[in-house]
């Protein structure tokens, strides 16, 4: 009887000693697999487990999918995309809206700059033909070249047309670019008198000053036009109209008159009728 007591004791110590021994094997490869999964887990996932001295249960920590980090690795590459592509956009808008602003601006600058050299070139045709006239002016009727006195009286047919029309144009005023029929300026009055006999001269008396024929200012007859300054380059325009005298749009202070051409000799004639 005592042998046998001691033998089933013997039993029950051999059979807890293996159950303990199997417990701590469990234990151990589930703490084993729990270590593992969370080296592998990702390092911002936050474990969330029951606290083990209230529960008794060992603390679990979740990992994410392998799923879910690709689709947030893919959704942080989209929104990077898409910032990449709105930053071009804007410079790409930027740069548009400075080339329209230069080219708006060039634009600009060169009308302004049109318009200065017209200014410019106005100015300077009406100086020229103040300077040209005021040296003429002031000069000594006895030392000009004679000129035959040939009365327009004597002119006649188309040539007398045109001094009909000039003389009733006297008193108009002269006015810069004018050509008629209320006011002039030299050239728009002399193309105007010859259109009257179906002549149509040039515009300005640069041009008109190669039309025709050139006669030597000696020899003038009524209806040659005087000019002033050179053959091409003539700054000012008349008609003789005879008796030593000629007809012009002279200036805004006198407008269309009859003046002497002793005091204000031209350079240069020509015969158009």
């Amino acid at each position: 009887m005592h042998l046998q007591i001691s033998h089933i004791r013997r039993r029950r110590r051999a059979t807890q000693s293996t159950n303990w021994v199997r417990r701590a094997g469990v234990a151990g490869g589930v703490i084993g697999t729990l270590a593992l999964t969370g080296m592998s887990a990702p390092a911002n996932a936050e474990p969330t487990a029951a606290d083990p001295a209230t529960t008794g249960s060992i603390p679990v920590i979740p990992a994410l999918s392998t799923e879910a980090s690709a689709a947030q690795a893919a959704a942080a590459i989209d929104e990077t995309v898409v910032e990449q592509q709105l930053d071009a956009a804007r410079d790409e808008a930027r740069a548009e809206a400075m080339k329209a602003a230069a080219k708006k601006k060039a634009a600009a600058d060169a009308r302004k700059a049109a318009a200065a050299k017209a200014a410019e070139a106005r100015e300077s045709a009406t100086a020229s033909r103040s300077a040209g006239r005021t040296a003429l002016a002031g000069s000594d009727p006895a030392s000009a070249p004679s000129v035959a006195s040939v009365s327009s009286s004597a002119a006649s047919g188309s040539v007398a047309s045109v001094l009909s029309f000039l003389k009733a144009q006297v008193g108009k005023p002269y006015v810069y670019g004018a050509t008629g029929p209320s006011a002039y300026d030299c050239s728009g009055l002399t193309q105007a008198a010859f259109r009257t006999i179906g002549v149509e001269l040039p515009r300005t008396s640069q041009a008109q000053s190669t039309f025709g024929t050139q006669v030597p200012v000696s020899e003038v007859q009524p209806g040659d036009l005087l000019f002033w300054g050179g053959v091409g380059s003539a700054y000012h325009v008349a008609v003789y109209v005879g008796d030593g005298q000629y007809l012009d749009a002279a200036n805004p202070s006198k407008g269309v008159v009859i003046q002497q051409m002793a005091y204000y000799m031209p350079t240069s004639a020509v015969r158009v009728a």
